[in-house]
């Protein structure tokens, strides 16, 4: 029997799967909004806008919200969904409750130019982390890199290039494949995907403090998938916060009380440091 007619049929099925994953892995990952609909100033917040050029030629939009009497600095990474104005209640909350922060729209999101890839975002960090220790002006209050979602990759990442004095991880998954298990179609097509979104493994030289903050009803990344990030985390000095009911993009919503009590017990700790 000649064999070859089956290799070379299994090596072109192969290929499909695998050009056909390359072609949906961006248009499954991402869901960007274009545009700007509402800034901190419908808020009465003050901030400025900043313009981010990245290593390989785009250029983000970003915001900064500054105050005089600042806690911490932190640089926001947002989910994969919507753009800045999308998340504006969380981030004029952490101005309110005393942070400076700094909040970047990756490529292809919001006002900022490209189109969003894995490695883009990493790109994208690289050049948030320069904007963001320019606008610094005090080393005297702690630096956060702060990532929800698939920003959680995104601010592990940053944390392997220069080390925060904390990090700060909402609904982490430990990997893009932790979240399609019970899918086994996706499960099955992920093997072809060259997007890993690795959280757990960016975060094996971290050392610092961490704050993983999940809901229990999350059904998006499972909660299961945020309690093993916090788990294979090699740091020490960790701490999990669990949101009874809250789902994927309501940590914040569902028990506000609960929800700003672990970040200010945790900001506290560091101060305390």
């Amino acid at each position: 029997m000649d064999v070859w007619p089956v290799i070379v049929r299994v090596a072109l099925v192969l290929l499909a799967l695998k050009l056909l994953v390359w072609w949906l892995e961006p248009r499954m990952a991402f869901f960007p909004l274009r545009g700007v609909q509402e800034t901190p100033s419908a808020a009465g917040v003050p901030y400025r806008d900043l313009r981010i050029e990245t290593s390989d030629g785009e250029r983000l939009h970003a915001w900064w919200l500054e105050r005089d009497d600042a806690r911490a600095d932190v640089l926001f990474f947002h989910g994969n969904g919507g753009n800045l104005s999308l998340w504006l209640d969380i981030l004029v909350e952490l101005w309110r409750r005393g942070f400076n922060v700094l909040a970047v729209d990756y490529r292809g999101y919001g006002d900022s130019t490209g189109r969003a890839s894995e490695q883009g975002l990493y790109r994208d960090a690289e050049a948030a982390l320069r904007a963001f220790a320019d606008q610094r002006r005090s080393r005297s209050i702690p630096a956060i890199y702060w990532g929800r979602s698939i920003g959680a990759p995104v601010a592990a990442h940053a944390s392997a290039i220069r080390p925060p004095d904390a990090l700060v991880l909402e609904t982490p998954m430990p990997n893009a494949r932790a979240v399609l298990r019970s899918n086994p179609l996706l499960w099955g097509l992920s093997f072809f995907s060259s997007y890993e979104f690795p959280t757990t493994r960016l975060l094996e030289s971290y050392r610092g403090p961490l704050l993983v903050v999940h809901g229990d009803a999350d059904g998006i990344v499972p909660f299961d998938a945020g309690r093993r990030v916090f788990e294979q985390a090699p740091t020490t000095r960790k701490t999990l916060a669990v949101i009874g009911g809250a789902g994927h993009n309501d940590l914040h919503l569902v028990h506000p009380p609960k929800y700003w009590e672990n970040v200010d017990r945790f900001v506290a700790s560091l101060a305390a440091r």
